[in-house]
């Protein structure tokens, strides 16, 4: 028996990267995965290499009627939704605020901030009539500190982190477990994005300082037990060596 068998979950961002090995992860604790992105034969590959418990949904977040209607074929499919990881984001446009596009900077807003808002208020709903849900938003170190840059990537952080603890304050009383999981980098596309722009310290880093994807797809998936309910409406760090060890990623 898996820990989360007969439950649902949904990810967006689920092409790649942490979405794609949450989704793996999920599946083998036993739950329905609902596998959200733009990007639609990688999510289908990976949902038919899950198998029948995996949905794939083709959805841009940025667009509040393509999330609803993502959250409304996940029931309609496996009964309820238990789980939502907001996890789709982008990086660009990394460029100084006196050089960057106007129109690319308001397009990272509708994809970080508005699509985790788009998540949230598609299933917070039905997550309260059922009076139990999971919202998980990935955050980043990028939330609480500016970097050059990044004025468009940290302005989204910091409005999802914002966005997690307005969850938490306005649904905890209706059973919702809100929390942010901030997991360092991570061995994905969007850092090698980082690495080519060869701007601020992060894109020096090697890569071998980066962590691999399915350890932010473990740390979600305890965030789902009571282990992790101290942590509700507040952010959890993976760069946090007593975290890890509570996830087991290390000994």
């Amino acid at each position: 028996m898996g820990k989360l068998d007969g439950k649902t979950m949904m990810v967006t961002g689920a092409s790649r990267g942490i979405g794609a090995a949450a989704a793996r992860v999920f599946a083998e604790a036993g739950a329905n995965v609902c596998l959200l992105a733009r990007s639609r034969e990688e999510i289908a590959d990976i949902a038919g290499e899950i198998g029948k418990s995996a949905l794939a949904i083709p959805c841009d977040v940025s667009r509040y009627w393509e999330m609803e209607a993502a959250v409304r074929a996940s029931i309609d499919t496996f009964g309820r939704l238990d789980i939502l990881i907001n996890n789709a984001g982008v990086i660009d446009p990394i460029a100084n605020l006196s050089e960057a596009d106007s129109d690319a900077w308001g397009q990272l807003i509708d994809i970080n901030v508005k699509g985790v808002f788009h998540g949230m208020r598609a299933a917070l709903p039905s997550m309260i009539t059922q009076g139990a849900g999971t919202i998980l938003t990935i955050s980043s170190g990028a939330a609480h500190n500016a970097l050059e840059g990044w004025s468009a990537y940290c302005t989204s952080k910091a409005g999802a982190a914002m966005l997690t603890r307005a969850a938490h304050v306005e649904a905890a009383g209706h059973g919702i477990r809100a929390m942010g999981l901030s997991p360092g980098t991570v061995a994905t596309q969007m850092q090698r994005e980082i690495k080519d722009s060869g701007v601020n310290p992060v894109s020096q880093l090697d890569w071998d300082a980066h962590i691999p994807p399915e350890w932010p797809a473990k740390t979600l998936l305890w965030m789902c037990g009571a282990d992790a309910d101290e942590f509700l409406g507040e952010e959890i760090s993976l760069r946090d060596e007593a975290i890890r060890r509570r996830v087991g990623l290390i000994g």
